[in-house]
């Protein structure tokens, strides 16, 4: 990493949360110059089934602290 790079590193860690996340994926979306149209819209349409489950009470969400509590536990029993 060269210390422009590591220059702008340090700039964007001091970015709030909602800020460092939209440069994030702006960054890798960068990275992505080929973009199939057919991937996307399955996406959408996967995107908005699952907002359609959520809002009809199909199935709830689930709490970040707990996802990550969650993900902890399974990644201390792979190891």
């Amino acid at each position: 990493m060269t210390e422009r790079t590591r220059e702008l590193l340090q700039k964007a860690l001091s970015l709030p949360d909602n800020e460092r996340a939209e440069l994030a994926g702006s960054l890798i979306a960068s990275l992505d110059t080929n973009i199939d149209p057919d991937v996307d819209a399955a996406w959408q349409a996967e995107i908005a089934r699952r907002a359609d489950e959520v809002r009809s009470g199909k199935v709830s969400t689930v709490p970040w602290p707990e996802v990550q509590k969650r993900a902890r536990e399974v990644l201390r029993k792979s190891t």
